[in-house]
C-alpha cells in the first residue's frame, strides 16, 4: 500500500505564540559552559494533525495507528522561525509499511487558526515544503532533484529548515547545508514537519555542536595524518573541540607490545592504535593511505584535543538501504546484508547505502561468509542511481548507466571493462574476514581499498552524488559495514592489513623484522583449533584425532629462506579417516592468520601438496604430480623447499618430486595440515635429501613430449596473463585450467604471450578432463592482441581475425569454413597433444600427437597468437617441451615464398638511390642510399631516382626510431616525377609535409594498415601494420605486371594493395613519426628465377586473330571486347557459414537452409576480363534464386550476413530483374530475371574500360548494370533460395584462341559463331542427372538417350545441348528470327525444340563451314536418324519424307559410292532435298512424323518429333512455295514464295544439330 495525500484533518489546542529561536546555527544552543535547556522556539505547536500525539513537553511527536494510516501527521513549530536559526528534528522511528517519508518546510499560515490538511503538500497560502528530493510551493513542484532525498533518511538522521536574513529557505540534513531551496519567503514563517508514510515519530533537537553557522568559523589546519572522518568533519565546519571527547589517558604509547593480548592497563583502543602505528612505521609511513590512529598529544589543536577520536554519531553512520535485491536479508540495524539460498542462487544480491557518500568518506565492508560453489565473488562500487527509485538488476554489471564497479581485479564502467588490471588483488580471491572499501576523494577521484591498502585511482572523474553499492555475487554470501569506531573491527582490520602486506600481496615491499629471526625452524604457537604444539615447538599433533579430522593446520614460526628445506616426520596416524597429511607454503603470517579448518580452503597466497596433486589457492594446478601422500605411513617424511628462482619443490622420504609451482614469492611460511589420518608430526633437522636438480641445459631436456616442460624446450612461449574469467594460469604460465569445472563449462579462453613465429609449433597436452559436458577443447589462432581482446564466453563468438578448430570444423570469425578436417578434437582424451603452427606461406597446420594433419586454412596474417579454449570436457592443459621452431619444410621463416618476391641481400654500392628532391627535414647520406629526418616528425618525403620497372622492388631498412612520436612509415608509388617538383615558399622543393597531402599527381600509399589514393581511404586492414616496424625491419614496394601495387615487409609480400597503377611511377617514402632514418638495401634490377614471375592477365590470353568475325563470335561491338580471365579463379575461404567449397575452391555448395550462402571470388575483377559461373543445381522447394554482384570492401575479413541483401556498405547487386546498391533498389527491369535461370545457365560479370559493370547471361552482354564501380572490387555470388551449387567456368582452349582449334577448328568455329549469336546456354554433361536442367530439357534428353545414338556424333559438354523451351528462351531474351550468311538471309530459331549439337564431319574440307552459309531445317523421323548420322549429310538413302519423290529402292548393302569416272544411273542420282528456314514448317507433322514413347523416369507416354538443323551453301538451293499439305497456316514471317528450299547438289548441306520436340 502506498502513502497518499489529500483530505483535511482536525485541529488541536489553543494558541501559544511567543518569540524564540531555533536550535541550529546562530541559535543559542548549548556550548561549553552553557546549559542545555531548550529555550523558546524548540517546541511544537499544540495544534496538530488529527493522528498526532505530543510528548516530552511538546518536543516529540508521534503518529498514531502507523500500521493503518499513513497521513494526518502534520506538526508545526510553536513559534515563528528566527532568521539564521535552524529548526531541527530527529527521526526516531520509521515503519516499512508505506512509501514516502518525512516532509519538512515552512508556512506563512498561523497554526493557531490553521485548518490542518491531511499532508503538508496540501498547505496553501504561502507554504514551501521539501518532499523527497523536490521542493513544492503551495502543493506545486518548483524545484526537482534538490538536495538529499528525504525518503532515504533513516532512524537517527537529522533534518532541519532555516530562514535566512535574505529570505531564503535552506534545508539541513545531518548538519549539512543542502543549499537554497526557495527565495522570497515572508518575514514570518513557521516550521512544518509532516510525519508521513514511513516516518512515525520525530523529536525536536536542541542546538547541537555539529551545526555550523551561516558564516563558518575558521578551523585550525589539519595535519596530514588526520583520518578521513576528521577531514570530513573539517569540511563541514566542525572544529575539533566540538567533537566528542575521550580521556587524555588514551594517547598513543611509545612502544610496540610484545604480545597482542590486552592487559588491564592497555585499552583496546590503545592496542588498535599501536598496531596501526607499527604498520605505518614498518612500511615507511606513506605506504597506507588510511591512518587508523589519532594525532599524538601536543600536536595540532592543543592539549584540549590531544586525544580526540574521530567517532561519528550513530545517526551519521552509513547503513544499507532497506530497498535491496530480491534475495537480500538485512540485519544488525541494516549494517549486515546476506544473500538467501546461497547454494541455489548466485545473483539478485545487490545492496546500496542509505545515503550518498560524502567526499573523502570511507565506505568499507567486511566479508563474513563465502560459499565454495560458484565462480566469481563480491563486487563493489558506486552508482548515481537513487536506490529508492531503482529497479534492482540481477547483478550490478547489468546496469549500463551511472555505475562504476570493481569486479575481480578490474574496473567496469556501466557494465563494460575500462581497466582490466586495476590492482594486484582480485576480489574473487579474498577470504572471509577480508575488508573492501572505497572512497570518493574531493578531487572526484575514486579509490578502492583492500584490507586497508589504497589500490590507487580507479577513475579520475566520479559524479558528485554517488551511493555505495555491493553485489553479493557468486561465492559472496554475507557482508557487514565496518565503521572505524568499532574497536574489534579495527583490530581485525589491522590483522587483515598485515596479511595483505605479506610477500604475495606486496612483493615490492620488504617485510619488517620486529625481532631477530631464530635460526631453528619451529612450529608457530598460533595453530588450528584442534591442534597443539609440544616439545618446544618441534612437534605438532591433533590430540583428539579420532574425534575430528580437520582443524589441524600448523605453520612455521618464521619464513623459509631460499633453498631451506622444511621437513617433517609423520609420528602417528589413525585409520579412521580418509586423506592424510598435506604440506606446502603460504605468504600469510601465522601471527595474524585466522586459521581455516583445512589449508586448501585458503584462497590466497597458498600452495599445498595434497594426495598426489598440487593446489594453489584452493584450486588444483597439477594432477598426478608425485608420490601420493595419502599412502604414507608413520615414519615417512615429507618436505618442501622454495628455490631462489621462485620454484617450489616437494620431497617424499628425501626424494624430490620435481617442480610443483613457479614464481612463488620469497618470504613464505611452511604449512603442515594434520588432516584425516595424520595425527602427529615432528620437524626433522639434518636429514639428507636428494639435491634439487638444476634445469637441464638447452637441447638436453629429457622430458617426454607429453609432459609439461619446466622450460618448454628453448621456447619462451607461455600463456598470457590475460585470460577468460574462469581460466587460471599457473606453473609459471605453462599450465592453464578451468576452475569450478563441474559448474562452469566455458569462459576459459587462454592465449599465448606473444605472436607465433613462422614455422613455430605451439603444442599443449590435455592433462585433465571431466565427463559432465558435451564438446571439448577448441584451438586455433587469432590476430587480435591479448591486450585488445575482450574475452568472450567461447572463442567462436569472435567475428573477426580468428581461426579455430572445433571438433572437425574449421571456423573463421565464427563461421564454418570447412567440415571433416583430418582430426576431431572432441575425440581426444587425457594425454593427447595438440599443436598449431603458422607456416611462412600463411597456412595454418594442426598437429595431433606430433602428426601433421595438413593445412586447415590459408591466408593468415603475419602476426597471430595461439588460442586455446578450455571448453566443455577439457579442464586443464600444459605447454609441452615440443613447443618451438620445427625443423621441417613448413618452417621457412623470413625467406622468399611463393607469395613473396626474391630479395637481394644488402651489398655495398647498391644501384638504387634516393632522389635529391626530398622533404625539407631530410638529409641524404652515403651517396644517396641513406635518408635521415633531422628534425620534427614530418617533412620527410623521399623518392627513388628513377621510375620503377615492372616487378622491380625498391626496398629500405629501418635504421633508427624516435619513440616519442606516433604514426608509422608511409610507402607507396607516385606519378609525380621528383625532378618536376616546383619550388616552395622558402626556395626549397614545394613538397607537402606528409605523403597523404601529395595530390598534385596520382599517388598510392600504405600508412599503418590503410591503403590510400591521393589521400583518400581505399582499403583498411591491409597486411602488417607498419606502426609495428622495429629497427632492422625491411619494407619494400613493387609494381606488378598486372598494374598492381605490392608492399613487402621483411621479404614477405603482403598481397595486392591497389590495382590500376600507372605505368610510369616512382617509389616514394615518408619518414614520418617514429621512423627517423632508413637505408636502401635493394638493387636497381631484380634477377628473378625462372617461374617466379607473377602471371600477367594479358600474357596468357592469346590472340584470336584479326578476322572480321571476332566481334560477332563474342557478341560485342568494337572497343569493348571481352576476354576470359586467364588466371585460375577460385572462391575465397571466407564465406557464408552454410557454404562448402570443393573442386579446388572452384565449386561452392550450400549445404543447409536457404541462406548463409555468400561466396566471393578471391581475385579482384580486372577491366575487360569476364568472370563466369555456372548454375549446377537448383532446389525447387525454395523461391527466389541466386544474387550476383560486386563488393569493393576487402572480403578477407568481412563478416557475411545471412543474405547479400543485408550488405549495407560498398555492395552493388543484381537480384531478380533489379539492381541494388547497399540494399536500395537503383534500377528495375534490368536484363533477364535471375530467379528463373535454369540449371546450366552461365552468368558472368565484366568491368569495361570506364568502370561500368556488365552482366553476361550465356555469353550475351545485357548492358551496363552499374556505372563507375570503384576498384578494386570482387565478384560476389549469393547462393540463395533455389540455387544450391555454382561452379566457376574455366575457358576452354578453343574459346580462348580460335586459331589453335586444330583439325576441328572450322566446325567449332561455326558452332561458336552460331551458338554465341543465339545466346548459347550449354546444358549439363550426359553423366549429370537430368534433373539438373529444366524439366523440358531433361525430358528431351531422356528421349535422345532412347535413340541409342553413338556419343561420338555429338559435341562434348558443356556445348552438348541447348533448350529453346518457353522459359529458357525468355530467360535468355532470344529473338525469334536471325540473319545469317552472304547475302544475309533470315531463319527462325527453333522455339519449342531442344537442340543437340553435332560434331564436325572429318571428311569435309576445312573452312566449308563459315558465316557465309545459310541456316535451315529438315524434318525427319526416328527411323532414319542413325543412317543420316552415319552418312554425315542429307541425300539418297535417307528415306526422308522431304524428298521430292520416293526413293526407287536402296541397295541391300546400303548406299554405294559410284565408281571413279562413272556416272551413276539416272534413277540412283541423289534426289532433291527439301529444307525450310522455318522450323514451324519443317517441323509440321506431315514433314516430321511423331512417335510415341514412354518416359523411363516418370513412366508417362509422350509424343516426340525429330528434325535436323543444317547449314546450306548459298546458291545451291532454289526457294519456292510449300509443297506439303499443312494442317496449320505456315509461318507468316516468311514469304510463302520462299518458305521451302529445294537443293539437288551433293555436299550442299552440312548437319549442324539434331532437334527434338516432345509433347
Amino acid at each position: 500500500m502506498a502513502a497518499g495525500s489529500g483530505g483535511s484533518g482536525g485541529s488541536g489546542g489553543g494558541p501559544g505564540p511567543g518569540p524564540g529561536g531555533g536550535g541550529g546555527p546562530g541559535g543559542s544552543g548549548p556550548g561549553p559552559g552553557s546549559g542545555a535547556s531548550l529555550g523558546s522556539g524548540g517546541e511544537l505547536h499544540p495544534r496538530t494533525g488529527r493522528l498526532v500525539s505530543l510528548s516530552a513537553c511538546g518536543r516529540t511527536a508521534r503518529r498514531q495507528q502507523p500500521g493503518q494510516e499513513f497521513n494526518h501527521g502534520l506538526v508545526l513549530s510553536r513559534e515563528p522561525l528566527r532568521d539564521g536559526r535552524v529548526f531541527t528534528v530527529r527521526i526516531d522511528r520509521k515503519v516499512n509499511s508505506w512509501s514516502g517519508s518525512i516532509e519538512i518546510g515552512v508556512t506563512a499560515l498561523d497554526p493557531s487558526v490553521l485548518d490542518f490538511p491531511s499532508s503538508a503538500t496540501g498547505l496553501k497560502g504561502g507554504s514551501w515544503v521539501v518532499s523527497g528530493c523536490s521542493v513544492l510551493r503551495d502543493g506545486r513542484s518548483v524545484l526537482e532533484e534538490y538536495g538529499q532525498d528525504l525518503d532515504q533518511l533513516g532512524e537517527g538522521d537529522r533534518v532541519g529548515v532555516e530562514r535566512t536574513v535574505a529570505g531564503e529557505l535552506r534545508l539541513w540534513v545531518n548538519g549539512r547545508d543542502c543549499g537554497v531551496a526557495a527565495t522570497g519567503l515572508p518575514a514570518r514563517v513557521w516550521a512544518v514537519v509532516d510525519l508521513y508514510g514511513k516516518c512515525t515519530q520525530i523529536t525536536v533537537l536542541p542546538p547541537e555542536p555539529g551545526f555550523s553557522p551561516p558564516t563558518p568559523i575558521p578551523t585550525p589546519p589539519l595535519e596530514l595524518s588526520a583520518p578521513l572522518e576528521d577531514s570530513a568533519l573539517a569540511e563541514q565546519g566542525t572544529s575539533r573541540d566540538e567533537a566528542f571527547m575521550v580521556s587524555p589517558a588514551q594517547a598513543r604509547p611509545e612502544t610496540f607490545p610484545n604480545r597482542l593480548e590486552s592487559h588491564n592497563d592497555f585499552a583496546s583502543m590503545e592496542l588498535s592504535e599501536v598496531v596501526s602505528n607499527a604498520i605505518l612505521s614498518a612500511y615507511n609511513g606513506g605506504l597506507l593511505n588510511v591512518n587508523l590512529s589519532s594525532p599524538p598529544a601536543g600536536e595540532g589543536l592543543g592539549s584540549s584535543c590531544a586525544a580526540t577520536s574521530p567517532i561519528l554519531t550513530s545517526n551519521d553512520a552509513l547503513l544499507f538501504h532497506e530497498k535491496c535485491g530480491t534475495l537480500i536479508k538485512l540485519s544488525n540495524n541494516n549494517k549486515t546484508a546476506e544473500r538467501r539460498r546461497p547454494l541455489d542462487e548466485f545473483n539478485n544480491g545487490v545492496v546500496m547505502t542509505n545515503r550518498p557518500l560524502r567526499d573523502n568518506e570511507m565506505f568499507e565492508i567486511r566479508i563474513d561468509k563465502l560459499v565454495d560453489k560458484w565462480s566469481g565473488s563480491i563486487e563493489i562500487g558506486v552508482t548515481t542511481h537513487n536506490p529508492n527509485n531503482l529497479e534492482y538488476p540481477a547483478t550490478m554489471t547489468n546496469l549500463q548507466s551511472g555505475t562504476i564497479m570493481m569486479s575481480g581485479c578490474g574496473i567496469l564502467t556501466n557494465g563494460k571493462g575500462t581497466r582490466r588490471e586495476y590492482c594486484e588483488f582480485s576480489l574473487d580471491e579474498l577470504q572471509e574476514g577480508d575488508h573492501i572499501g572505497l572512497t570518493r576523494k574531493s578531487n572526484s577521484a575514486l579509490h578502492f581499498f583492500i584490507n586497508g591498502i589504497d589500490q590507487g585511482v580507479a577513475t579520475p572523474l566520479t559524479p558528485p552524488v554517488v551511493y555505495g553499492v555491493v553485489d553479493l555475487y557468486g561465492m559472496a554470501v554475507k557482508v557487514t559495514i565496518v565503521h572505524n569506531n568499532n574497536h574489534s573491527d579495527r583490530l581485525r582490520r589491522n590483522n587483515a592489513i598485515l596479511r595483505a602486506l605479506s610477500p604475495e600481496g606486496a612483493l615490492r615491499r620488504a617485510a619488517p623484522a620486529a625481532q631477530a629471526e631464530p635460526e631453528r625452524l619451529l612450529f608457530h604457537p598460533n595453530c588450528g583449533q584442534k591442534a597443539a604444539i609440544t616439545h618446544e615447538g618441534r612437534t605438532a599433533l591433533r590430540p583428539h584425532a579420532t574425534d575430528d579430522f580437520n582443524h589441524g593446520v600448523v605453520l612455521s614460526s618464521r619464513a623459509l629462506r631460499d633453498g631451506e628445506v622444511f621437513q617433517v616426520r609423520i609420528d602417528k596416524m589413525v585409520d579412521k579417516w580418509a586423506g592424510s597429511i598435506e604440506i606446502g607454503v603460504t605468504t600469510h603470517n601465522p601471527a595474524y592468520l585466522q586459521l581455516p579448518s583445512t589449508m586448501t580452503n585458503l584462497r590466497s597466497g597458498t600452495w599445498m601438496m595434497t594426495g598426489n596433486g598440487v593446489m594453489h589457492n584452493g584450486t588444483t594446478i597439477l594432477d598426478e604430480y608425485g608420490h601420493n601422500l595419502d599412502r604414507l605411513k608413520a615414519g615417512d617424511t615429507v618436505g618442501v623447499v622454495r628455490r631462489e628462482d621462485g620454484t617450489l619443490h616437494f620431497f617424499v622420504n628425501g626424494m624430490t618430486q620435481g617442480p610443483a609451482a613457479w614464481n612463488v614469492p620469497p618470504g613464505v611460511y611452511a604449512v603442515v595440515d594434520l588432516y584425516g589420518q595424520a595425527a602427529q608430526a615432528t620437524i626433522v633437522d639434518d636429514v639428507e635429501v636428494t639435491p634439487v636438480p638444476e634445469p637441464l641445459p638447452e637441447g638436453n631436456n629429457q622430458m617426454s613430449p607429453s609432459s609439461p616442460s619446466s622450460g618448454a624446450g628453448s621456447s619462451d612461449l607461455r600463456f598470457h596473463q590475460l585470460h577468460g574469467n574462469n581460466a587460471v594460469i599457473t606453473n609459471g604460465g605453462r599450465t592453464a585450467l578451468r576452475h569450478n569445472c563441474r559448474s562452469e563449462f566455458n569462459d576459459a579462453i587462454v592465449i599465448s604471450n606473444r605472436a607465433l613465429r613462422d614455422g613455430e609449433l605451439f603444442e599443449i597436452v590435455i592433462q585433465k578432463m571431466v565427463d559432465r559436458w558435451s564438446g571439448s577443447i577448441e584451438a586455433g589462432v587469432t590476430a587480435i592482441r591479448p591486450e585488445d581482446l575482450e574475452f568472450p564466453n567461447t572463442m567462436t563468438d569472435i567475428d573477426y581475425d580468428t581461426w579455430m578448430l572445433s571438433g572437425t570444423a574449421i571456423m573463421q570469425d565464427g563461421n564454418t569454413m570447412r567440415n571433416n578436417y583430418g582430426c576431431d578434437l572432441d575425440a581426444l582424451g587425457t594425454g593427447s597433444r595438440i599443436g598449431m603452427m603458422r607456416t611462412s606461406k600463411g597456412d595454418l597446420h594442426y598437429f595431433i600427437n606430433g602428426q601433421d594433419q595438413g593445412a586447415a586454412c590459408s591466408g593468415l596474417p603475419p602476426e597471430v597468437y595461439a588460442v586455446v579454449d578450455l571448453y566443455g570436457q577439457c579442464v586443464q592443459v600444459s605447454i609441452t617441451n615440443a613447443t618451438g621452431p620445427m625443423d621441417n619444410s613448413l618452417a621457412t621463416s623470413n625467406t622468399a615464398t611463393e607469395k613473396s618476391f626474391p630479395l637481394h641481400s644488402p651489398v655495398a654500392g647498391v644501384a638504387h638511390r634516393f632522389h635529391s628532391t626530398c622533404g625539407k627535414n631530410v638529409t641524404l647520406e652515403e651517396d644517396g642510399t641513406r635518408a635521415v629526418r633531422a628534425a620534427g616528425y614530418a617533412h620527410g618525403l623521399v623518392f627513388s631516382t628513377k621510375e620503377l620497372k615492372t616487378e622491380e622492388v625498391f626496398e629500405v631498412k629501418v635504421e633508427e626510431l624516435d619513440e616519442k612520436w606516433a604514426g608509422s612509415l608511409r610507402i607507396g608509388l607516385t606519378t609525380l616525377a621528383p625532378g618536376e617538383v616546383g619550388p616552395g615558399a622558402g626556395g626549397g622543393p614545394g613538397l607537402p609535409p606528409s605523403l597523404p597531402e601529395l595530390r598534385t599527381k596520382t599517388t598510392w600509399m600504405v600508412s599503418s594498415c590503410e591503403v590510400r589514393r591521393d589521400g583518400l581511404l581505399q582499403r583498411m586492414n591491409y597486411g602488417r601494420n607498419l606502426e609495428r616496424l622495429g629497427v632492422g625491419s625491411r619494407v619494400g614496394i613493387r609494381r606488378g605486371t598486372d598494374d598492381s601495387m605490392h608492399v613487402l615487409v621483411d621479404g614477405e609480400d603482403m598481397g595486392s594493395a591497389a590495382t590500376g597503377i600507372a605505368k610510369n611511377v616512382w617509389a616514394v617514402l615518408d619518414l614520418y613519426g617514429p621512423v627517423r632514418s632508413v637505408s636502401i638495401v635493394s638493387s636497381t634490377r631484380l634477377e628473378e628465377p625462372e617461374g617466379t614471375q607473377p602471371p600477367s592477365p594479358s600474357s596468357d590470353t592469346g590472340s584470336e586473330g584479326d578476322e572480321d568475325d571476332e566481334d560477332e563470335e563474342h557478341g560485342l561491338g568494337g572497343e569493348d571486347q571481352v576476354a576470359i580471365m586467364p588466371t585460375a579463379l577460385e572462391f575465397l575461404e571466407n564465406h557464408g557459414k552454410n557454404i562448402l567449397l570443393s573442386n579446388g575452391n572452384r565449386t561452392a555448395t550450400r549445404v543447409a537452409s536457404y541462406n548463409q550462402g555468400i561466396v566471393v571470388i578471391s581475385q579482384p575483377l580486372v577491366p575487360q576480363l569476364l568472370v563466369q559461373i555456372r548454375i549446377d543445381f537448383l532446389n525447387r522447394q525454395w523461391t527466389s534464386s541466386l544474387v550476383l554482384g560486386v563488393i569493393t570492401c576487402p572480403p578477407e575479413r568481412l563478416n557475411f550476413p545471412a543474405s547479400a541483401c543485408a550488405l549495407k556498405r560498398a555492395a552493388w547487386l543484381v537480384r531478380g530483374r533489379g539492381v541494388f546498391h547497399n540494399g536500395l533498389k537503383i534500377c528495375e527491369k534490368f536484363g533477364p530475371n535471375l530467379d528463373t535461370c535454369p540449371e546450366g545457365t552461365i552468368l558472368g560479370l565484366r568491368l569495361d574500360s570506364s568502370g561500368g559493370l556488365h552482366l553476361h547471361v550465356n555469353g550475351m552482354d545485357q548492358g551496363v548494370a552499374v556505372p563507375d564501380v570503384p576498384q578494386p572490387c570482387h565478384a560476389l555470388v549469393d547462393l540463395y533460395g533455389q540455387c544450391e551449387q555454382v561452379t566457376i567456368v574455366s575457358p576452354e582452349p578453343g574459346a580462348a584462341s580460335l586459331k589453335s582449334a586444330g583439325t576441328q577448328g572450322d566446325m567449332e568455329k561455326a558452332d561458336m559463331v552460331d551458338g554465341i549469336k543465339e545466346s548459347v546456354c550449354w546444358g549439363p554433361p550426359p553423366t549429370a542427372s537430368p534433373l539438373k536442367s529444366c524439366e523440358y530439357h531433361a525430358l528431351c534428353s531422356r528421349f535422345q538417350e532412347l535413340l541409342l545414338l553413338p556419343e561420338d556424333y555429338f559435341m562434348p559438354p558443356p556445348k552438348r545441348s541447348l533448350c529453346y523451351c518457353e522459359s529458357c528462351r525468355k530467360m535468355r531474351g532470344d529473338e525469334a528470327h536471325r540473319r545469317r550468311g552472304e547475302p544475309p538471309r533470315e531463319y527462325a530459331l527453333p522455339f519449342g525444340w531442344c537442340r543437340f549439337n553435332l560434331r564436325v564431319n572429318p571428311h569435309l574440307e576445312a573452312g566449308t563451314l563459315t558465316k557465309k552459309w545459310h541456316m535451315a531445317y529438315h524434318g525427319s523421323n526416328v527411323a532414319v536418324i542413325r543412317r543420316v548420322l552415319d552418312r554425315g549429310e542429307l541425300g539418297a538413302g535417307t528415306a526422308s519424307i522431304l524428298s521430292c519423290r520416293p526413293l526407287k529402292g536402296e541397295p541391300r548393302g546400303g548406299f554405294e559410292e559410284p565408281g571413279e569416272n562413272c556416272a551413276p544411273p539416272r534413277e540412283e542420282q541423289p534426289p532433291p532435298v527439301l529444307l525450310s528456314p522455318s522450323i514451324q514448317y519443317a517441323g509440321a507433322e506431315t514433314l516430321a512424323s511423331k512417335v510415341q514413347f514412354r518416359d523411363p523416369k516418370f513412366q508417362r507416354t509422350h509424343q516426340a518429333q525429330v528434325a535436323f538443323q543444317v547449314c546450306v551453301r548459298p546458291g545451291s538451293y532454289t526457294p519456292g512455295p510449300p509443297s506439303a499439305v499443312l494442317r496449320e497456316p505456315p509461318d507468316p514471317h516468311f514469304s510463302p514464295a520462299e518458305l521451302e528450299w529445294v537443293t539437288k547438289e551433293k555436299g550442299a548441306t552440312l548437319l549442324y544439330a539434331l532437334l527434338v520436340r516432345v509433347e
